[in-house]
């Protein structure tokens, strides 16, 4: 028996046998593991040789990126062709006309991380333009270390451990809900999902939980079905009504906040004249005022958790919703207490809120990158569109680089992105664009040259999650598709061709730098009181767990004790409700206290319109799998599926099963149609993820596979932290009574005869 780990969980199988099998102690294995081999396996989707694209040949300046045929080449003249663009650029351009792109959910494996093989080479070759914060969360990366004083890595390595709000807290608040469906997920990769079985807890013990959420989601308990973009409005009109009831911890406020005056003068009205009450916040969340009144009744009676999910800052003004949640949460003075007090991300991935020791395993080294520019992750295009254009970040004004080469690896921004039709059009500025990847992406077939790299289940590797209390051997289960290499290898060529192949490799293949980060994890072991086998015997078990991994933290708990001699890292040594600091940034779209900013789409909602909520679907990571049997099964007449209420349906004239046309100014879409009664009547939820697949049909542009990103906003959710606005998004909606177009992303681009006569198959 062999083990093999991805982000999404570990399995065993019998070599020679195709299926895997989800270890035996995980209690709720992903619905996702179900189409990775079926993925993996798909030869129309994988590359399969090197390729360049025709138009790049012949010096087309980009312009048939996305409509191109490829030719199939040897490696050596793929190699060639890219090391020689690399040194040109930057001969020419400097290194700041380079932009590195991963994103890291590529493996889960140590050794063979896209990200970490792409920019330990582009360090080496002189540097590169990389990108700060990540799609899933910016405005919390941001927000965070000015107002609790840690980065969000430290603090939801902090975040108050499950089992003790199960054993502890008596009312669960949750904004945006938590989802087992994302919980399928781990960067780094996981042996166990314990979020489900988390929640049957929750409910054994009669904690009482409530999900604030357009959609109802699922958690048991009871449903607030706010409209979207409008947490922030009912946080503060809680807030309103806890203090006008006399329910606020003065004590708490005094000695573990500052700022507290400033923003109860902003909630009572004296700043603006304005009372934050629940009168006031009714019309905005749609929410009774009486519902409002009783939830702050509810609140100052128990033993509280604030939770909020990431994608309730994935909109306009997202940091708002966080500040509030977390002035909320120090109103109410329950934050350092065993299972109260503030959260984000529960059941975001597994590992927020797990009780285990968080052990600190290498990783592959990443040199410093010799080029300090970096933009914020969600604003490529603006960065292609706009070179030498000024932009606001963190209190900082920046400028945008002049790029001319994209080198990516390991990801899709085609499906990450927003707007991919203005991507699409900026994706065509730079001169050269490199991707290494194992599928044919939107990405790969808009690259000028394509270097096909294996997948996790053709290559060894080790999965070593610092929040997961097991280690995995990550055995092959097939050899390598076609030519594929692994990226180490594709890395090591190309950086012995630059003259920097033994700073790279440091005389190891990759059997040597798995040997030697297995010892320098043996290491860390033996410092943490436990000795892990050689590599040999590891091999051999597939799996080792950590003895004695138990390990519930509590939230700020030394913090609550002793707020002077575990002072925080911020401006007053305390949670900041006013911060003086994002105050002076004079930013209208982030002021110094949480601040109720509508949304900049979508208030008031047009006529006829629909909101649009495209959160992360359950049968596939991102666009990840999404040629896997799973996904193509969950889909209908091919067509990704959009979630309506029956009533917003009969009001369309669709039923489900029926095709939707999904438009706005930036874009359209088709989805099939799905109806439940859990779902606010103004709104559609159409999952991300379905590979982008652009067409032509009766002369108009249209996104035929059901991708929410043809038609959300690309635009910073504020000066402050410029994450994406995903979330705030509005469309309406039509059926599609004509032909349905063939998809074309379920084929590998039209590939045409190579230089030396090789062909788009197994070598």
């Amino acid at each position: 028996m062999k083990y093999t780990a991805a982000h999404w969980g570990a399995y065993r199988f019998t070599p020679g046998d195709t299926t895997l099998h989800a270890v035996a102690d995980d209690p709720a294995p992903s619905r996702i593991g179900r189409g990775w081999v079926s993925a993996a396996r798909d030869r129309r989707s994988r590359i399969l040789t090197p390729c360049i694209r025709e138009g790049f040949l012949a010096g087309d300046g980009g312009t048939g990126r996305g409509r191109d045929r490829y030719v199939p080449v040897g490696w050596d003249r793929a190699l060639d062709l890219a090391a020689n663009a690399l040194a040109r650029i930057r001969d020419t351009h400097g290194n700041r006309a380079i932009y590195g792109g991963s994103y890291g959910w590529s493996s889960a494996g140590r050794l063979h991380h896209a990200q970490s093989q792409m920019r330990r080479f582009l360090a080496l070759a002189g540097g590169c333009v990389g990108s700060t914060e990540t799609y899933s969360h910016a405005a919390a990366e941001v927000l965070y270390p000015h107002i609790v004083g840690l980065d969000l890595k430290a603090l939801q390595d902090a975040t108050t451990a499950l089992p003790l709000v199960a054993e502890h807290c008596e009312l669960l608040l949750a904004f945006g809900g938590i989802s087992r469906r994302t919980a399928q997920v781990a960067s780094s990769g996981t042996a166990r999902h314990e979020v489900a079985p988390w929640m049957a807890a929750l409910q054994r013990n009669g904690v009482e939980a409530i999900t604030v959420a357009p959609e109802r989601g699922d958690l048991p308990g009871d449903w607030l079905a706010i409209r979207p973009g409008t947490d922030t409005a009912l946080m503060l009109a809680l807030m309103y009504e806890i203090e006008r009831a006399g329910g606020s911890d003065a004590g708490f406020l005094e000695t573990h906040t500052s700022g507290w005056p400033i923003l109860r003068g902003y909630i009572l009205g004296k700043a603006d004249g304005i009372a934050k009450s629940a009168d006031w916040a009714a019309p905005i969340t749609d929410l009774e005022a009486a519902t409002i009144r009783a939830l702050a009744a509810r609140l100052m009676g128990k033993r509280a958790m604030i939770a909020l999910a990431w994608g309730v800052q994935r909109a306009d003004h997202g940091e708002q919703p966080l500040w509030a949640g977390l002035a909320l949460a120090a109103q109410l003075g329950q934050i350092g207490l065993p299972g109260t007090g503030y959260a984000f991300g529960y059941g975001c991935t597994t590992p927020v809120g797990r009780a285990t020791r968080l052990i600190p395993w290498p990783s592959f080294p990443v040199p410093p990158n010799p080029v300090r520019d970096a933009i914020p992750v969600a604003r490529i295009a603006d960065m292609l569109e706009g070179p030498g254009q000024p932009y606001r970040h963190d209190g900082r004004t920046r400028t945008y680089p002049d790029i001319r080469m994209i080198w990516w690896t390991g990801g899709n921004p085609f499906h990450h992105h927003q707007d991919l039709r203005r991507l699409d059009a900026a994706w065509q500025r730079p001169e050269t664009i490199v991707v290494t990847d194992h599928s044919w992406t939107a990405t790969a077939r808009r690259a000028d040259i394509v270097l096909p790299a294996t997948t996790p289940l053709e290559r060894e590797d080790i999965m070593m999650n610092r929040r997961d209390p097991s280690l995995v051997h990550m055995s092959p289960m097939f050899d390598p598709m076609g030519q594929s290499r692994d990226d180490h290898a594709i890395f090591a060529d190309l950086a012995g061709r630059l003259g920097i192949g033994a700073a790279f490799t440091e005389g190891r293949d990759a059997q040597g730098w798995l040997d030697h980060l297995w010892q320098r994890a043996q290491g860390v072991a033996t410092a943490h009181g436990f000795a892990l086998p050689d590599l040999a015997a590891f091999r051999a078990m597939g799996r080792f767990d950590i003895p004695d991994p138990d390990e519930a933290r509590v939230a700020f708990a030394a913090f609550r004790r002793d707020p002077k001699a575990n002072a925080l890292a911020t401006e007053s040594g305390k949670i900041t409700l006013f911060n003086r600091r994002i105050a002076a940034m004079d930013l209208d779209d982030c002021p110094g206290h949480p601040t109720w900013l509508p949304p900049r789409e979508g208030a008031p909602l047009p006529r006829d319109a629909f909101h649009l909520i495209s959160g992360q679907p359950d049968t596939r990571l991102h666009g990840q799998n999404d040629t896997g049997a799973e996904s193509v099964a969950a889909k209908h007449r091919d067509r990704e599926v959009c979630t309506l209420h029956p009533d917003a349906a009969a009001r369309l004239g669709v039923a489900a099963g029926d095709i939707l046309r999904l438009f706005n100014a930036r874009g359209a879409t088709l989805a099939a149609v799905r109806l439940a009664p859990g779902m606010r009547r103004d709104c559609i939820s159409l999952p991300t993820g379905a590979w982008y697949d652009p067409q032509i049909v009766d002369g108009a542009w249209l996104e035929v596979h059901g991708n929410p990103n043809a038609v959300t906003r690309d635009q910073g959710c504020s000066g402050l932290s410029q994450g994406n606005v995903a979330h705030s998004c509005v469309v309406w909606a039509e059926p599609w009574r004509g032909p349905l177009p063939r998809l074309t992303v379920r084929e590998a681009p039209l590939v045409c005869q190579g230089e030396a006569g090789v062909r788009n198959a197994d070598a």
